[in-house]
């Protein structure tokens, strides 16, 4: 999984004039109707926060709540992958 982030730096809380916008690209197939599933953990460790993206990889807004090292375990498809992402403070 590729993640293609439209505005660097992502922030936590969210900026008010611009989201955390981020476009997932998948190499492997696709079931068109399956979510893509993250599960968030600040520096991968902790109760994760949980988001769904309704139709799987593609354009989303994935907002944290706070700052910090976030592991993003990812599932879709029947399919796996991790991705570490920062979000700074405004």
């Amino acid at each position: 999984m590729v993640a293609v982030l439209f505005a660097y730096p992502l922030y936590s809380p969210p900026s008010p004039d611009r989201g955390n916008k981020i476009l997932w690209r998948s190499k492997a197939p696709l079931v068109p109707s399956d979510p893509l599933r993250i599960e968030a953990r600040l520096n991968g460790t902790g109760t994760p926060t949980e988001i769904t993206v309704r139709g799987g990889p593609g354009p989303s807004s994935v907002d944290l709540p706070s700052p910090g090292c976030w592991r993003l375990d990812l599932a879709w498809s029947s399919h796996t992958d991790s991705i570490d992402l920062e979000y700074v403070s405004r």
